[in-house]
């Protein structure tokens, strides 16, 4: 199935409307037309966690980047002997598929063996027509585990738009009995009045004692991209970059209240991208 028509399905399975591909409003709907027309190679680099890592220190310096014990194509060729007792394992195509290992002699290998097997199956783009990750090689990774004492450390999504921060997220309360939450911020972190798909928290969030610098970094990776979403994380005052991500939710995640949708929508100008420029 075309890729378009697939997309316009599933806006209607996942979202209820019908999407309009060809005059998109809204920021779910933009990021519908950027999956079909926006597609640079570049971008395949930036999804990837372990070859993103080498563009971001050339644009922003190696001191942001978590570092990486070893890269291998399956889970046998990893050598557990060479790894620290701590440590985290993912994949370089997948999300939210990680292994946190805190103490290397109580660690099920069997159970992250089929997890991380399960992860190396996923394909983004057969599943949501991402294209970014058509091309991107599943791979496993070790990283160095930066969180302390076991917990969670919140992770800071900042919202870009052609190099403009305009908004962020703290995902939190994960591992909580409600599950996750979702909560927005504004430039001067004070809490946005609506919510995507997760409820919001229920008690406020520390402000990132880096921030400032984090929207200048963000900036500095998302220039002249229609939109992107930097992630970092802040671990006793020192930043480290995350990820990047083209989709958040994949553009099927709804808004409440509905008009936020238009809102972001309209931080996203489809003129600017190669596809309507004519390059």
């Amino acid at each position: 199935m075309p890729d378009d028509e697939f997309i316009k399905r599933q806006f209607q399975a996942a979202m209820g409307e019908t999407l309009n591909i060809e005059n998109p409003q809204t920021f779910n709907e933009k990021l519908q037309w950027l999956k079909v027309y926006d597609r640079k190679d570049l971008y395949t680099t930036l999804v990837d966690k372990y070859r993103v890592k080498q563009y971001v220190a050339d644009k922003i310096g190696d001191e942001y980047i978590i570092p990486t014990y070893g890269v291998w194509d399956k889970f046998e060729e990893i050598d557990f002997n060479v790894l620290p007792d701590q440590f985290v394992l993912k994949c370089t195509h997948d999300s939210g598929g990680i292994i946190i290992c805190t103490d290397k002699k109580s660690l099920d290998k069997k159970k992250a063996r089929k997890k991380i097997e399960r992860c190396l199956q996923r394909n983004y783009y057969l599943s949501y027509r991402e294209w970014p990750y058509k091309d991107v090689e599943p791979r496993i990774i070790a990283e160095k585990y930066i969180a302390k004492d076991g917990t969670d450390i919140p992770d800071y999504k900042l919202m870009c738009f052609d190099g403009e921060v305009k908004c962020s997220f703290v995902g939190s309360e994960r591992h909580g009995m409600e599950g996750l939450k979702v909560t927005f911020y504004d430039l001067d972190w004070n809490e946005m009045p609506f919510e995507r798909h997760y409820p919001k928290s229920t008690y406020p969030l520390p402000r990132p004692e880096k921030y400032e610098e984090m929207i200048r970094l963000a900036e500095i990776l998302s220039k002249n991209i229609p939109f992107v979403r930097v992630d970092f994380y802040e671990v006793d005052g020192k930043i480290y970059f995350g990820e990047m991500t083209f989709f958040p939710g994949s553009g099927l995640e709804e808004f409440t209240p509905k008009k936020w949708d238009y809102v972001l929508g309209s931080w996203i100008n489809l003129a600017n991208t190669d596809y309507l420029k004519g390059e």
